[in-house]
């Protein structure tokens, strides 16, 4: 899979721009500020129909426009599909599909694949749960994009149930609204499961390659018990769990049980990674959690677009290399820097410059 072109209106920093892109690494230089890793974020929403930097649609939207617009030609299979967005802000994005409307914008997930590494990611290692939550529904959303439904309607069980705690309804208002929040969490913590029992050998080996002396391991905090990969397993014991914190929950006013209280384990050695691992292990683990990522869409028999938006400067040479490897056997590589020395020397691809918004082939 690879973007042969794309083309931005509105969106950022850029007023119109057109770019045609080749497979093997496409590489952008630009100060901090000039609109990089603006081309980044489009890609990143198209795969994944959010940012994966802000929560809100409205600052992709340029100053003074009503809607942003995103385009791409994906070719996949030595065939091409045109993925048309169109970003609005206070109502419903639309989209199409080689020209031709469709129902929800939902229907793009699972056209564009990609894994992006960044300097954010640090926060996957040192940030709150709500990062490692994020990490694990946005694998599972391209992995599986039934399941951005699924967690869309928890969240909505979850916003209503929320709303009735706080208003002190009575017991019969919230069954309802607990059950449908029993239900499409215990499918979500389930998947969650499923995902971890996937990546973890997939992280060790990632983790192993950029640092052998300790092992990393994965695991699953939850609020209910013994979470597991079976959903209706876990229907049972988030209505269990909500019986006996009932009490509590009537008195702080919000739900104190389901997966949005649940977290990602990260752990190297007998050691949580947060508060022991140095700053050196800390990147390693982000890493290793996205090459894992990549890995696992590869043995699903994808392709996806690898993304290394502005890392290089923060690694050492030997990961700079075990990275650089990575990329070069990616069909399609995107990677943004601030100037060029901060590139391994080896790398070879596609050359553009990135100034005020404007991208030149170099």
């Amino acid at each position: 899979m690879f973007v042969s072109h794309l083309s931005l209106k509105d969106f950022r920093s850029y007023e119109n721009l057109e770019l045609s892109l080749k497979t093997g690494q496409n590489i952008f230089i630009g100060e901090n500020g000039e609109g990089k890793t603006n081309i980044i974020e489009a890609l990143m929403y198209l795969a994944l129909l959010s940012s994966h930097r802000i929560s809100s649609d409205q600052p992709l939207i340029k100053l003074g426009s009503e809607r942003a617009y995103i385009r791409a030609k994906i070719e996949s299979d030595e065939r091409a599909t045109l993925v048309e967005l169109e970003i609005n802000n206070g109502k419903a994005n639309r989209a199409k599909v080689n020209q031709n409307p469709v129902r929800s914008q939902k229907e793009l997930l699972g056209l564009v694949k990609s894994v992006c590494f960044s300097p954010e990611d640090l926060d996957l290692v040192r940030g709150d749960p709500s990062e490692r939550r994020s990490f694990l529904d946005q694998l599972l959303i391209q992995q599986s994009p039934r399941l951005a439904g699924v967690i869309s309607d928890y969240e909505r069980a979850l916003k209503q149930r929320n709303s009735l705690l706080k208003s002190r309804a009575p017991e019969s208002s919230l069954r309802s609204w607990s059950d449908h929040l029993a239900t499409f969490g215990g499918e979500l913590i389930a998947g969650r499961i499923k995902l971890i029992n996937q990546i973890e050998p997939l992280f060790q080996k990632a983790y192993k390659n950029l640092s052998a002396k300790k092992l990393a391991k994965l695991g699953y905090k939850s609020s209910i018990p013994a979470p597991s990969a079976e959903k209706e397993v876990n229907r049972e014991l988030i209505l269990k769990a909500i019986d006996e914190v009932k009490t509590q929950e009537i008195e702080r006013g919000i739900s104190l049980v389901g997966p949005h209280r649940d977290d990602l384990l990260l752990n190297l050695g007998d050691h949580p990674v947060k508060g022991y691992a140095s700053h050196g292990e800390s990147w390693s683990i982000a890493l290793a959690l996205r090459l894992a990522s990549y890995q696992l869409f590869i043995n699903e028999g994808a392709k996806p677009i690898l993304i290394l938006d502005d890392v290089f400067s923060e690694l050492d040479e030997g990961r700079r290399e075990k990275l650089l490897e990575i990329a070069d056997s990616a069909e399609q590589t995107f990677i943004t820097v601030a100037v060029e020395n901060d590139l391994p020397k080896a790398i070879q691809g596609a050359k553009f410059n990135v100034e005020l918004g404007k991208v030149i082939t170099l």
